[in-house]
C-alpha cells in the first residue's frame, strides 16, 4: 500500500512506555502523521491519543480497518510482535516492529514470511546504527582504516529497579520479555554483528544478580565470527548507577570505541595516523537510558521511520529489515541456549550481507 499524497498514515498498537517514542518520531517527520492508537487497557489509549490529538480504537481490527492507516508500529510485549505483526501485515500495513523481532527464531520466521507474503515493508527498530558515531564507524571498516577486523566488545551495563519488572506482569518473562540480553542488550549485539560479520560460535553464561524475576539479569558471551574474528557481549541491568552502552572494534590497524552512539575515542597504527586520531571523542549526555528506560532520543527513531518510509518509495528493503531483527535474535537464543546447557553453540546464519 502506498499513499498518493506523501502524507502517510500511522497507526500504533500498544500505548506503553515505547509508544510515546514512537509518536514522537511521528510527529518530527514531514511525511507522517498519527491517525490512531490501540491498546487492551481502553483507558490508557484513550490518554494516549487525547495526548496526541489522535483517534483511539477500540481493537486491533478496528486499526487494521482503517483506510488511513499505512503503516503499523508494533509496541506490544516482545513475546506478541508476530503475532500482532503478521495480522497487521495481512490487512497490507507495512511494519514498524519494536526490539526484539520476537522471543523465539520461529516467531521471527513467522512474522518475515507474512511481511513477505503480503507485499509489506517490514523495519524491526536497530535507531541506533542511525547514530552518527555508528555510521562513521561503519565507514571507517568500509574503507578498510581498521584493518582486518580482530575483536569486537560489545557491552550493556544499565540498572533497572525491582518495581521497573513489577510494573508489568509481562517484564522479566521467557514467554514475553527475555532477560536484560533480549530487552536491553540486544540493540548493540545487532551493532556487533552489524560491524564485524556473522556469528558462528557462542559460549556463555548468564545469572539472575539483583532482581527477582525469571530470566536472567546478567549475561556473558564470548562470540567468534565467520572471519576468524573473536568478541564478547556484556548485558546486565543490575549494573547500579547504569552507564554507557559500548561498542569496541578492533583490527589490525587500530581501534574504535563508541559509547551510546558517539566515537569516544579512535586510535590508529603509524600508517593510518590522521590529525585529531587518538584522541577522546565526544563525551555522553549524562545517564540517558542506562537508568531511565523512557529516556531515549527520538532522533534515531525517527530516521529509522523515515527509511521506512523512503524504503517504500523507492521499492527496497529498509536499511534495517526482517532478516536484521532475526540475526541479532538468532545470537540473543544462542547465549541463552549455551548458558543453559554449558556448551558451546554453533550458529546456523542466514547470508552476511544484512
Amino acid at each position: 500500500m502506498t499513499s498518493s499524497t506523501g502524507n502517510r498514515g500511522f497507526g500504533i498498537v500498544g500505548t506503553g512506555v515505547i509508544a510515546a517514542m514512537h509518536a514522537d518520531a511521528i510527529a518530527a517527520l514531514p511525511g507522517a502523521r498519527l491517525v490512531a492508537v490501540t491498546d487492551v487497557a481502553a483507558g490508557a489509549a484513550a490518554a494516549f491519543a487525547a495526548a496526541r490529538g489522535c483517534v483511539a480504537e477500540p481493537g486491533l481490527d478496528a486499526l487494521l480497518a482503517r483506510a488511513d492507516v499505512e503503516v503499523v508500529c508494533i509496541c506490544v510485549p516482545s513475546g506478541l510482535h508476530a503475532e500482532i505483526g503478521t495480522r497487521a501485515a495481512r490487512a497490507g500495513k507495512h511494519l514498524v516492529v519494536e526490539k526484539p523481532i520476537d522471543v523465539t527464531l520461529a516467531a521471527a520466521d513467522r512474522l518475515i514470511d507474512a511481511a513477505h507474503a503480503a507485499g509489506v515493508a517490514l523495519t524491526v527498530i536497530s535507531q541506533h546504527r542511525f547514530d552518527s558515531g555508528l555510521i562513521e564507524l561503519k565507514r571507517l571498516i568500509s574503507d578498510g582504516v581498521l584493518g582486518r577486523l580482530v575483536l569486537g566488545e560489545a557491552s550493556t551495563k544499565w540498572y533497572r529497579t525491582q518495581s521497573y519488572y513489577d510494573s508489568a506482569g509481562w517484564r522479566g518473562t521467557w514467554a514475553m520479555d527475555g532477560g536484560s540480553l533480549m530487552n536491553q542488550g540486544v540493540h548493540y549485539v545487532d551493532l556487533l554483528r552489524w560491524c564485524m560479520g556473522p556469528v558462528i560460535e557462542v559460549t556463555a553464561v548468564c545469572t539472575t544478580q539483583a532482581h527477582q524475576i525469571e530470566v536472567e539479569d546478567t549475561a556473558l558471551a564470548i562470540v567468534r565470527f565467520s572471519s576468524g574474528a573473536v568478541g564478547t557481549i556484556l548485558s546486565s541491568t543490575a549494573a547500579r548507577p547504569g552507564f554507557p552502552q559500548r561498542l569496541e572494534i578492533t583490527g589490525t590497524e587500530g581501534t574504535v570505541i563508541v559509547e551510546d552512539g558517539r566515537i569516544a575515542r579512535r586510535a590508529f597504527g603509524a600508517g593510518t595516523q590522521r590529525p585529531g586520531d587518538d584522541a577522546a571523542g565526544d563525551e555522553g549526555a549524562g545517564p540517558g537510558a542506562a537508568a531511565d528506560p523512557a529516556a531515549v532520543d527520538v532522533a534515531g527513531h525517527a530516521a529509522q521511520i523515515a527509511d521506512l518510509l523512503a524504503a517504500i518509495d523507492e521499492g527496497r528493503e529498509p536499511a534495517v529489515g526482517g532478516e536484521a531483527g532475526r540475526q541479532a535474535l538468532e545470537i540473543v537464543c544462542a547465549v541463552y541456549e549455551s548458558a543453559r546447557t554449558g556448551r558451546t553453540v554453533r550458529l546456523m546464519s542466514g547470508p552476511p550481507g544484512v
